[in-house]
């Protein structure tokens, strides 16, 4: 073991692990961050997912040795239960969750797309959730939801 320092949510952290621990442990359970969820140990079903640099990635696969001084952003840092995010804010609006379980990883995949395509078509947002597994079945939602986000998205305040 020896200590790693993650950038995480903007916030530098300094952790004791292995360097081939999954990125996923280390986010639950050493930085108390419950956005990503543990699903299939496999990088299968996506809710694990969070983003590195800006792009989605399945956390449960990722050894946290690699992802030093990289950017990790976890659903936390959207928003919170208080003040939800626009996107997360989108999937309560569209009531795309039954269980929840996936939406971790269909909100982080569609901040990533969001960030590359502020106004994707319904193929783009299908394409960028598809390798999301949603056992409810609330896809239509999960897509209007990525639709009212990306409209929510272009009404706010440009940052310079």
């Amino acid at each position: 073991m020896s200590a790693l320092t993650l950038s995480v949510n903007g916030s530098d952290h300094s952790v004791d692990v292995e360097h081939d621990a999954p990125l996923l442990y280390i986010l639950r359970n050493d930085l108390e961050l419950n956005g990503p969820k543990f699903g299939c140990g496999l990088g299968e079903c996506g809710a694990c997912t969070v983003l590195i640099d800006g792009a989605p990635a399945r956390s449960c696969l990722i050894p946290t040795g690699g992802v030093t001084g990289k950017q990790i952003t976890t659903l936390e840092a959207l928003g919170s239960e208080a003040a939800p995010g626009p996107i997360q804010q989108a999937f309560i609006d569209e009531q795309a969750a039954q269980c929840g379980y996936c939406i971790n990883g269909m909100i982080m995949a569609a901040k990533a797309l969001l960030d590359r395509i502020p106004n994707p078509s319904e193929e783009d947002i299908r394409q960028s959730l598809a390798f999301n597994l949603c056992r409810c079945g609330t896809h239509v939602e999960i897509v209007r939801a990525v639709q009212r986000a990306a409209v929510l998205l272009a009404q706010q305040p440009q940052r310079s």
